[in-house]
């Protein structure tokens, strides 16, 4: 295994990290949480020392799952992570000390743990969002540190990278954990130039852009081009190589997932970014454009079920075929173009959208296309 520097911090953490968001639904349901807590167990034999869960993944069981398997491995040589925001918390944006308090020690019992390495103020959509919490959360997050509960501040983003440089300029965080991949590196690479260069440690999400690699492989077989690597395994190792980023995590739900994960960074070779990107630039599809799929442009006031329209649209930017969008659209989802053409264009989708696409015009590209007969 490859470890990297988290920041200034001096703790060394695995260039792969193991994901506690993707443990086996039926074992999740089932309460086999035991079952589940084997797959970071061997995750650590391979070498893996980062771990990541939150509240709420999971069915709120991840972690729980965490803390069975943190249990039964020396504690300093695991880093664990987890989150909260006004969201977890339950009270809106005027959380107390009490309450942020109650939501920490919950996780802290569910790991089975006196602290957490890396807490994180979590999924940061805007800077106004962050302001907020910011406002709100940051005091208790110190006086938390005081106490020893927490050992590193770090957040959790979907801004673009100039916002996040403004984040990180705050010099208020050890880390950030953003969404990075093949799919959207050029909205982010200032940010984790900014985060490195101020000692920051770089954890990445969605290293395979919400699955939509895996599913799309032919479109993405570049970035195995002359390895031995399968697309999924290249798309890790692609985010692992940069000098800039500390972690990528990887979602794992069988031992063979961490079998990929770990094979993706054997005998990794590290760059800089921009190293990186030269080697790929100009190569594949325009995949700044596609959605990821993460979900977050769900609510919309007038039940359109933007998700299964977006990707609709991601089959006419993989194939270059317009009428592809009409196949997603009837033979895969059973929705219709009549549906996308009733959007008000109030914007909460575009608000929401980590990838920051242009939801509303293409809705109303949709829109025009023919209901089926």
């Amino acid at each position: 295994m490859v470890y990297k520097e988290y920041g200034n911090t001096g703790i060394k953490v695995s260039a792969v990290g193991f994901g506690g968001m993707r443990f086996d639904e039926d074992d999740i349901r089932s309460g086999r949480l035991e079952k589940c807590a084997e797959i970071p167990l061997y995750a650590f034999e391979n070498g893996i020392n980062y771990w990541d869960t939150a509240p709420f993944y999971c069915e709120d069981k991840s972690e729980s799952v965490i803390g069975i398997a943190l249990s039964q491995v020396p504690r300093g040589k695991v880093y664990v992570t987890s989150k909260t925001n006004f969201g977890t918390i339950g009270k809106g944006s005027n959380p107390t000390k009490e309450d942020f308090r109650a939501r920490l020690e919950k996780s802290l019992k569910r790991l089975k743990t006196d602290y957490v390495d890396f807490y994180h103020m979590w999924c940061m959509m805007s800077l106004e969002s962050w302001k907020k919490h910011m406002e709100a959360l940051y005091g208790f997050f110190e006086e938390a540190q005081k106490d020893g509960l927490i050992k590193n501040i770090v957040f959790s983003s979907h801004m673009q990278g100039d916002e996040i440089t403004e984040v990180v300029n705050t010099g208020k965080f050890k880390g950030m954990l953003i969404g990075y991949n093949a799919l959207n590196y050029r909205f982010r690479q200032s940010g984790i130039k900014a985060a490195y260069e101020n000692g920051m440690g770089v954890v990445v999400m969605n290293p395979l852009g919400g699955g939509m690699i895996p599913q799309n492989q032919e479109s993405f077989a570049y970035l195995a081009e002359g390895t031995q690597l399968s697309v999924p395994q290249a798309a890790l190792r692609f985010v692992a190589s940069h000098r800039e980023i500390t972690v990528a995590l990887a979602g794992c739900t069988t031992k063979a997932h961490v079998d990929d994960a770990v094979k993706a960074v054997e005998n990794l070779e590290i760059l800089p970014v921009d190293d990186v990107i030269a080697k790929f630039e100009g190569k594949g599809i325009s995949l700044n454009d596609l959605c990821t799929g993460c979900g977050y442009c769900k609510g919309c006031p007038m039940d359109i079920p933007i998700p299964k329209f977006m990707d609709s649209y991601n089959q006419k930017i993989l194939t270059g075929k317009d009428d592809a969008i009409d196949e997603r659209m009837f033979m895969h989802w059973d929705i219709i173009p009549s549906v996308a053409a009733t959007c008000i264009e109030c914007a909460n989708c575009e608000a929401q959208c980590t990838q920051h696409l242009p939801i509303i015009e293409r809705l109303r590209e949709i829109g025009e296309h023919k209901d089926p007969a």
